[in-house]
């Protein structure tokens, strides 16, 4: 079973939340949580609040441990385009970009019984 949540449209430069997504990927959410905690930069809120959903989206069984992040990745939005005052009566162009995030967790498969044989036995 898989469980999606969608971040758009948030003011931050995709850059930032993708380093900060490079560190959870392929984990599982107890451990990306844990990991999160003690990340510094100014993106994790928005990582954190986003896996958050994610795992609010997953229904009933809200178990961290029972859940891994399958897929996330970052895309860039729209840009709001800004203009300053530059040297000798131009202008410079100030690109504010915004961030598109999506974070797919997806449940830990079962452990299969081992099936005796004469090998392992």
């Amino acid at each position: 079973m898989e469980a999606t949540a969608h971040a758009r449209y948030v003011r931050i430069s995709p850059r930032k939340v993708d380093q900060i997504l490079m560190l959870v990927r392929g984990k599982s959410v107890a451990h990306a949580l844990a990991t999160l905690r003690l990340v510094t930069k100014g993106a994790r809120p928005l990582v954190e609040k986003t896996l958050m959903s994610a795992m609010a989206n997953a229904g009933r069984s809200q178990d961290p441990a029972g859940w891994y992040i399958a897929r996330a990745w970052v895309g860039g939005g729209p840009v709001m385009k800004r203009m300053r005052a530059h040297a000798m009566g131009r202008g410079a162009t100030i690109r504010h970009r915004t961030t598109h995030m999506t974070i797919i967790l997806n449940d830990l498969p079962a452990a299969r019984p081992i099936k005796k044989t004469k090998e392992n036995r």
